[in-house]
């Protein structure tokens, strides 16, 4: 096969959570240990941090990379989704896993992966371990998927665990109260590994420490102990929490482990994240005149910061492209957006897209008035017709709508 056929395979023969949603869940991590002893434990031969949350997991982990190069070490990026390429999943120092080591590892273990009915997800945790460790990384920067203590990656003991924050989303798999999500997310904390926590609520503070305190793991608060916070690249105003546990994750690396990274490393990170590491989507601009910009933003808490932001921007019309998936709480995030702009409700290239019609129907019970399109591309370029250039343009909802886009 060739990169193409093999991502198909991928793809289309097994669980997809990004494709599929629930059915792709898997309940414990029996069928990832299996691959990881059937691939010789690539995950042991890794320095690791492992980043939890609800949102900023992506912005944190590509951070982390990014600091981690600027102080000159080899560094693994692991995150999901991908917008355009499945390779984006799987970084070293910003650069893709080359087409030719998936073809390999897909074709050499394809049998495994069929004998042990194996996700989507952990042929590819499985191929980033083994890619990590062949190509000897100093360090690996690990995202969870989904969730935390059932996630695929959830089989290496970290330098760091980190949690960025708790949020509604994904309540089926997770639980429907930030007690229990939080449950979920700490599932990552390991015995005597210090642990980073973003952001934490009245409710999900007393979980946190509780699962600290059961594994003897040190515990940092970063939103309490973070004073000055540095510059970054990455301008959404989510990013303030964010910056704060990139910067309390690097403090503990320099005090308990042999990565030494300068103040001013540091601040280099934080400031060419997009160039070291490639990341996009997050409060993207695509244009000006009018100003264009895509987020990834999906739940009520992602969403509800960005839609604060955009109130402080300036303009005569606001115009927003909207998709979203099947299993969004339409009643949670539609209530967030403004009622006074133009929205292009459109339905994105995916089998777990909502229908546009749908989303029309049910945007209008909030007083979000607008058209239907059958596509992202379709609606993207009425909107850009139908702006001047002090309008504003925002396209989002979901991952698959910006994927849609021409990010580059």
């Amino acid at each position: 096969m060739n990169y193409q056929e093999t991502t198909n395979w991928m793809f289309n023969q097994l669980p997809m959570y990004q494709l599929q949603g629930a059915s792709a869940y898997k309940e414990d991590l029996t069928n990832i240990k299996l691959l990881a002893a059937h691939l010789d434990n690539p995950q042991n031969e890794l320095k690791c941090i492992h980043v939890a949350g609800t949102n900023g997991k992506g912005s944190t982990s590509h951070m982390l990379s990014s600091v981690l190069q600027e102080a000159g070490y080899k560094v693994g990026l692991y995150t999901s989704p991908h917008l355009k390429d499945f390779r984006e999943r799987i970084k070293i120092n910003g650069k893709e896993i080359s087409e030719d080591f998936v073809i390999e590892f897909i074709a050499k273990h394809k049998s495994f992966f069929e004998a042990n009915d194996m996700s989507f997800f952990e042929m590819s945790v499985g191929l980033a371990f083994d890619y990590f460790a062949a190509e000897k990384v100093d360090i690996a920067i690990i995202e969870v998927g989904l969730g935390g203590r059932l996630d695929a990656t959830n089989i290496i003991t970290p330098l760091v665990s980190v949690i960025t924050n708790i949020g509604l989303d994904h309540t089926q798999f997770l639980g429907n109260t930030l007690e229990a999500i939080a449950g979920e997310k700490a599932g990552i904390i390991k015995p005597n590994i210090p642990v980073v926590i973003g952001e934490y609520t009245d409710e999900t503070k007393p979980v946190f420490l509780a699962k600290a305190e059961e594994n003897n793991a040190p515990i940092y608060f970063a939103s309490d102990l973070i004073d000055q916070i540095y510059l970054s690249d990455l301008i959404g105003d989510y990013q303030f929490h964010n910056k704060k546990t990139v910067q309390q994750t690097i403090s503990i690396l320099n005090n308990e482990t042999d990565f030494k990274i300068s103040v001013e490393q540091l601040k280099e990170g934080l400031l060419n994240v997009v160039k070291n590491t490639g990341l996009q989507g997050r409060w993207q601009q695509l244009g000006e005149n009018p100003k264009i910009i895509c987020d990834t933003a999906h739940n009520k808490h992602g969403l509800s910061v960005v839609m604060n932001q955009l109130k402080n921007e300036k303009y005569e019309k606001m115009h927003i492209v909207l998709g979203v998936v099947n299993d969004k709480d339409l009643d949670s995030i539609l209530p967030l957006f403004p009622k006074e702009a133009q929205y292009y409700f459109c339905h994105p290239d995916s089998s777990r897209a909502l229908p546009a019609e749908t989303l029309k129907n049910a945007a209008e019970k909030f007083s979000l008035i607008g058209e239907k399109y059958d596509s992202v591309e379709i609606a993207f370029a009425e909107a850009k017709k139908n702006a001047s250039e002090n309008d504003f343009i925002y396209v989002g909802g979901s991952t698959f709508v910006v994927a849609e886009l021409p990010l580059n």
